[in-house]
């Protein structure tokens, strides 16, 4: 059960950091060369997409996080490298919710009204979130990967 748990929080964790990867490092430079407008629909179509499974990873990863945190470790007598993980975790999706039910929707509803000016500034408050929630993501990452060691 335990392989299960650990291959289910690493895929998730997998998915959302790597998805920040790719849109902040990949996307982000190759949308730059469309217009306004075109570049502003492609990231709703983008963010559409992404930020639901994103919601999918985060009840994966607290499902999977928690459960093995009480099976294996006791609980809240974890070491200190779980705690680092839980922590920038929980920052990580405080900051999601934040972006999904504040910037996300004023952006959807300013593309759907082609306000393209309102649009962009919104899109430059989700890069913003979304450019801490990598390097969040990163640190997450590497206290998962390398804490045991610590």
């Amino acid at each position: 059960m335990l392989i299960v748990l650990l291959a289910a929080h690493f895929l998730a964790a997998l998915f959302w950091v790597g998805g920040m990867a790719f849109a902040y490092m990949i996307l982000r430079p190759a949308a730059g060369a469309l217009d306004g407008p075109a570049r502003l629909t492609l990231w709703r179509n983008v963010f559409a997409r992404f930020l639901p499974w994103v919601g999918v990873s985060i009840v994966v990863l607290l499902a999977s996080g928690y459960t093995m945190m009480f099976a294996t470790y006791g609980g809240f007598r974890a070491p200190i490298y779980i705690h680092v993980m839980q922590g920038t975790g929980i920052l990580m999706m405080l900051i999601y919710l934040h972006l999904y039910f504040a910037p996300w929707r004023r952006f959807r509803t300013y593309v759907g009204a082609a306000d393209w000016p309102n649009a962009g500034k919104q899109l430059a408050v989700i890069r913003m979130l979304v450019g801490i929630n990598l390097v969040l993501g990163v640190i997450t990452v590497l206290a998962g990967s390398t804490g045991r060691f610590w």
